[in-house]
């Protein structure tokens, strides 16, 4: 059968490829096309079109970069009515993928979205046009079930957040050898998730790096995105305590002793891989004011509203400084405060569900065409 998938961002290609490896599995003979990155590409199928050249975050970012998004959206019609699938699924990514599956339904083909989009933060209007425009929906958060379930009188399929397969399936590392051949020294790391679109990254690295002379007996190791080349994170390294390594991001995270991340899914890797971290975000001016009159949400991090409490310490916008970032790391750098997180981050995992998100959707993808 004839797949076409759409992921918009480096976390929809992870999901996405872990999607592809087991829709291989449930039908020998799948035939995909994609939107997405690297990994969804290694994981065999056609890319289209790299998720580099969609990504554009904030209110105002959008609204200068509306003539590429307006064109991106025209070549995917287009190449989705040549292609004929017999199903597509979106990965998130919202803004372009209900544009998309609103066309796609129109033109009568089947219509499934992987990892729900946020509409419980805001927009939450857009159940209308997923009620209308979406024939199954699969959610990979406990609380989004009842969400649209109970809320929206809307039937969906609960499968366990992907993370956590993606995280199990991660082989083990030789931490000698990691350090190495990414020529780290022997002082232990705290590890920089900055974001994977260069807009987040500039906004945040500087701010984040500029702790670095609070800890001496610690390396600061930026995790570099795969979308980003090396050229781009240089002039951020300004000290010797601050190393680069690049597309490692799990690995590093094995064998980090804190980090300071960026809000978004790396807020929960971080989580599932027990690293203690102080989650930071600063947008534009002009799309944190939008934003911040709109989202009604207690917390950012995906962690702290899973849980419904403040599990980790978000520094936002104008709180997101160098006096607090570093007052914030010192505590996670304590024992105490340490065990406790990491207790906390156990009954997080038990929330999540278990292994197999992407089984279990491909088994209901498959079974629905056949």
């Amino acid at each position: 059968m004839k797949y076409y998938i759409i992921a918009g961002e480096a976390s929809g290609d992870l999901h996405g490829s872990n999607l592809m490896k087991a829709l291989h599995k449930e039908d020998p003979n799948a035939n995909i096309r994609f939107w997405g990155g690297d990994l969804m590409q290694n994981s065999g199928g056609t890319l289209v079109k790299h998720y580099r050249d969609l990504a554009f975050m904030g209110f105002v970012e959008v609204v200068f970069h509306l003539k590429t998004i307006l064109n991106n959206i025209k070549i995917c019609k287009k190449d989705i009515a040549n292609f004929q699938p017999d199903v597509i699924v979106f990965i998130d990514y919202p803004g372009f993928n209900l544009r998309i599956a609103k066309w796609a339904k129109e033109q009568g083909f089947k219509t499934h979205y992987y990892i729900s989009p946020q509409i419980w933060a805001w927009k939450e209007s857009r159940i209308t046009a997923i009620k209308h425009d979406v024939d199954k929906m699969y959610v990979i958060l406990p609380f989004e079930k009842e969400f649209y379930e109970k809320k929206h009188h809307f039937a969906v399929e609960f499968v366990g957040h992907p993370l956590i397969d993606a995280i199990h399936n991660q082989p083990a590392i030789d931490e000698t050898v990691f350090r190495t051949e990414n020529q780290l020294n022997e002082k232990p790391i705290i590890a920089i998730l900055p974001g994977s679109r260069k807009q987040e990254i500039t906004k945040m690295l500087s701010v984040m790096l500029s702790v670095v002379h609070d800890f001496p007996a610690y390396q600061f190791v930026i995790a570099g995105a795969p979308s980003q080349e090396f050229s781009f994170y240089k002039a951020f390294i300004a000290n010797e305590n601050i190393k680069f390594v690049s597309n490692k991001t799990y690995d590093l995270l094995k064998i980090a002793r804190a980090a300071l991340v960026t809000s978004g899914t790396a807020t929960l890797e971080t989580a599932l891989f027990k690293v203690p971290e102080v989650v930071c975000y600063k947008g534009s001016w002009a799309s944190y004011q939008i934003a911040k009159r709109i989202i009604t949400l207690k917390y950012i991090s995906l962690v702290n509203l899973i849980m419904n409490e403040e599990v980790v310490t978000e520094l936002i916008q104008e709180n997101c400084t160098s006096k607090r970032i570093s007052e914030e790391l010192k505590k996670i750098l304590e024992s105490k405060y340490r065990e406790n997180l990491l207790h906390k981050y156990s009954v997080l995992e038990e929330k999540l569900g278990g292994i197999g998100a992407s089984e279990k959707t491909a088994k209901w993808i498959v079974a629905d065409l056949k």
